[in-house]
């Protein structure tokens, strides 16, 4: 080959390998790579998910968010965002609004119609605040540009990009949420759709978003799945003698029995089997430290949330519900 000859076609070789270059370029960090893992556990086309990820945008918003949670905060303030009189006037309209059917999911999954009313109260005031972020982007932020916890997020953008279309509210491009990617009244991670949502409407989709009987449904199966009993406390208030010893607590694990908490200084307010197994929980109130026996039940809701202030918000909340709905919702909550 002549020397000009070589000297054209090195700018062509060139331009061919830069062409390759950007056409395997990531739009994501990992995202090649991830997309491989995708592509070989659902079949599904590498292509199809690449251009998917790719109409998926960093925001430095949700990284900022995931910086700042409210579970952050001191009790008494993180108490006042959900325990307002507006939410419980709120919870106790919506529970005699939907009264039958409440009361039907509660009977069948064991699980208290005021703790089902509580979290969608908690979680997006009763649907009122599902989140304006798109799923897709919140999960492709959290999983490929916030190292603290890539791989548990990339884990729920691989499980909501294996979901069928029956289990979505929608296309996957389209779904909204919450800054970390949970979808609908309940708030539920594409993990937990995967394995908890149901279809209790029989319509053959699951939609956590425009069907009530699906969404209670789901967050009963929730706690029912994680052992919620049926019939058991949650927590009760005590007061903790002047001798009252220091307790070992391992995230609102239940460790001792209510006897042995009572011979330590810790004494229930409202009577309780003193063979149920608890755990001690204490914060900080306006008026000095506050502390409730907690059992297995309590743990439950820390399943769904691992903050011990949201299960206790969870508690409150149902409490004042049952109390505001009057003697049917008193018996639901102590089911």
């Amino acid at each position: 080959m002549s020397r000009p000859v070589r000297l054209l076609l090195l700018p062509l070789l060139a331009l061919s390998l830069a062409a390759c270059a950007t056409l395997h370029a990531e739009t994501h960090p990992g995202e090649a790579a991830f997309v491989r893992q995708v592509a070989a556990a659902t079949g599904k086309s590498a292509t199809k998910l690449t251009t998917l990820l790719n109409g998926a945008h960093k925001k430095q918003s949700i990284i900022d968010a995931m910086n700042r949670p409210a579970e952050s905060m001191d009790w008494v303030d993180y108490r006042e965002i959900f325990m307002t009189p507006t939410r419980v006037e709120d919870g106790i309209a919506f529970y005699r609004q939907h009264r039958a059917l409440l009361e039907r999911i509660s009977a069948r999954y064991g699980v208290p119609a005021p703790y089902l009313v509580s979290i969608l109260g908690v979680e997006t005031n009763y649907g009122r605040v599902t989140g304006n972020y798109r799923v897709l982007d919140a999960l492709v932020t959290l999983a490929f540009y916030y190292p603290p916890r890539e791989d548990f997020f990339r884990g729920e953008l691989k499980t909501l990009l294996e979901l069928p279309a029956d289990k979505l509210a929608g296309p996957i491009d389209s779904l909204t949420g919450s800054y970390a990617g949970a979808q609908g009244w309940g708030q539920f991670m594409p993990s937990s759709i995967q394995a908890y949502a149901v279809d209790a409407d029989h319509d053959g989709r699951i939609d956590l978003m425009g069907s009530l009987p699906d969404i209670l449904a789901s967050v009963a199966n929730y706690f029912h799945a994680h052992g919620w009993t049926r019939g058991a406390p949650v927590a009760v208030w005590a007061k903790a003698d002047s001798s009252a010893q220091h307790v070992k607590v391992e995230h609102s694990k239940v460790l001792y029995s209510v006897k042995q908490l009572e011979a330590w200084g810790y004494q229930p307010r409202t009577q309780v089997d003193p063979g149920h197994k608890a755990t001690l929980l204490q914060f900080d109130g306006e008026d000095g430290p506050l502390a409730w026996l907690t059992f297995n039940n309590f743990y439950v809701i820390t399943r769904y949330n691992h903050s011990p202030m949201y299960a206790m918000v969870v508690q409150q909340l149902a409490a004042a519900i049952a109390e505001g709905v009057g003697p049917a919702g008193l018996e639901q909550a102590s089911r």
